[in-house]
């Protein structure tokens, strides 16, 4: 029987239960890549947790209505999947220590798929292939069991989903680069979440990966006393395993979602086009060379003008502000480069949009949040309309030509040697002086860390966005940065140099071509 431990991150996270629990699942992995160990553990979590809801109410059935304990339709009334004998836990459980529990396992998923279409080709079915080890499946199988054991009903299904949350986060880690394919760590979208507020509307996210900003939109909607239905959730992904994951981590939360899946991806195949969305939150792959967009150079998308065909950093900002509601607003993680190459027409396009007045807020983040990189990245946050709205219950002011500049590099602790997450403390900050800023109440640019900038003082800087240039970034002593974070400041530093470089020349290029060359042949 495993201890359930109540030690807290400062970022609100457990690391008692959840990790001992993952430390105890990680031994069973033997020599197995964890890219494919992933699949074994969170699929056989996910059938824990429908069979506990369907065991909770099959309970509840008998004893009030027992004549209805055997009728699919009691179920799924009340939005629970209905799971066949042969499928549910206690007769996984049963058989654990036969040769033959991989069957048992891919018979109990095939089921499961068969009798509840809206999992159809989610759940993971190949448990008894040579490669997977009976015995470990098993104990993996005994491992679980003890998940909730004590809690009834929603208290032990909501303890699944936060086992299912951290395991795809620990599985990110043990990936690395892979990792970060599939999942944006919870520091980094419970702070896009806070800054935006999605309390009522639709949500949607392009690339969706395993579904964590639907996780956190929920429970943001429901820390804040806010009805769960009151938000509506869409989403594509192309990535087809990740799109497994992403269902089965909104199903194990109880979460009704529109996610699609097609191998074209958002581009070439929007899955959703009629969609205005009221909140898009994302974090599109970075800097993608072969995204196609020599195939779509021209499209209605493209508002702000074609994105290069050698990076879709500016196809996904406008990508979104395409699906975006009247007063929808959106907030996007990409590469740093995004806010000052002029490369291949990046910096008209982002002129444009300055010009255009979508841009509402630019933080720059610092470096090692992600397991996929170490390099810093920023978060782009986009309005549809800037001259008035509601933030949840409160007016927002008219920002027309302004945009708010955060420099959030010095702000995050590390929590293992490679890894920085943000604290409680940190997104409040963050999200704090957005708000403050948006309703005009509060606000003061702070030097080192927020400024409010006019589109003309931005003008001036050629239309770079980097935080740093408008705050007036602070000098750090260079022995308490580790390397690689002062390595990727200075890298960063020297991209905009670059950029600065680049746009100089091209204006003496432009005046050099309007000098008039006095003719100096003798006169004959």
């Amino acid at each position: 029987m495993m201890a359930r431990a109540t030690k807290k991150t400062t970022a609100g996270g457990d690391l008692g239960f959840e990790a001992e629990l993952f430390r105890a699942a990680d031994k069973l992995r033997g020599n197995m890549e964890p890219s494919d160990y992933k699949h074994v553990v969170l699929g056989l979590i996910f059938l824990k947790h429908i069979s506990e809801g369907f065991e909770a109410k099959h309970a509840q059935l008998l004893a009030e209505y027992s004549e209805g304990a055997e009728d699919e339709d009691e179920y799924r009334a009340d939005n629970i999947f209905w799971v066949p004998k042969g499928a549910r836990w206690s007769h996984l459980q049963a058989n654990a220590k036969q040769p033959g529990i991989g069957k048992v396992i891919d018979d109990a998923m095939l089921e499961i798929e068969k009798v509840n279409p809206g999992l159809k080709g989610v759940l993971p079915k190949d448990y008894a292939r040579p490669g997977l080890n009976a015995v470990m499946l098993g104990e993996l199988i005994d491992l679980i069991s003890g998940i909730g054991f004590k809690d009834a009903g929603n208290a032990s299904r909501d303890l699944l989903g936060r086992v299912y949350e951290y395991f795809l986060g620990q599985f990110a880690g043990s990936e690395g680069k892979r990792g970060g394919e599939f999942y944006t760590p919870r520091s980094v979208v419970r702070t896009m979440v806070e800054m935006l507020e999605p309390y009522k509307g639709r949500v949607y996210d392009p690339c969706c990966g395993s579904g964590g900003m639907f996780v956190q939109s929920e429970k943001f909607v429901e820390s804040h006393g806010g009805r769960i239905g009151d938000i509506a959730i869409y989403g594509q992904e192309s990535n087809h395993t990740t799109w497994r994951l992403a269902m089965m981590n909104l199903a194990v939360r109880g979460i009704d979602a529109d996610i699609r899946w097609n191998s074209e991806g958002s581009f070439h195949k929007d899955e959703l086009p009629d969609l205005r969305a009221d909140y898009v939150l994302a974090n599109p792959p970075f800097n993608i060379s072969d995204w196609g967009g020599d195939r779509i150079k021209q499209d209605a998308r493209w508002q702000f003008g074609p994105p290069p065909a050698g990076n879709a950093n500016f196809a996904w900002l406008q990508h979104i502000l395409h699906h975006l509601a009247p007063t929808g607003t959106a907030g996007v993680i990409l590469a740093n480069g995004s806010m000052s190459s002029t490369q291949n027409g990046e910096g008209n396009i982002r002129r444009a949009m300055v010009d255009g007045d979508v841009i509402d807020c630019m933080i720059a983040m610092p470096g090692q949040l992600f397991y996929s990189t170490q390099i810093p990245v920023c978060i782009w946050f986009l309005a549809k309309d800037k001259s008035n709205g509601i933030g949840r219950s409160r007016k927002l002011r008219d920002r027309r030509g302004e945009i708010l500049f955060i420099d959030a590099r010095k702000l995050g602790h590390m929590v293992d040697r490679t890894r920085r997450e943000f604290s409680d403390a940190d997104i409040a900050k963050i999200a704090d002086t957005y708000h403050a800023w948006r309703e005009g109440e509060g606000y003061a640019d702070v030097p080192g860390f927020a400024c409010a900038a006019r589109h003309e003082v931005i003008a001036g800087h050629g239309y770079v966005l980097t935080p740093g240039r408008y705050v007036g970034a602070e000098d750090v002593e260079a022995d308490v940065v580790p390397f690689a974070e002062r390595f990727a400041t200075l890298q960063a530093t020297l991209e905009e140099q670059f950029a600065e470089s680049a746009r100089l020349t091209d204006v003496i290029r432009q005046r050099l071509a309007g000098v008039v060359v006095p003719d100096e042949r003798p006169n004959v």
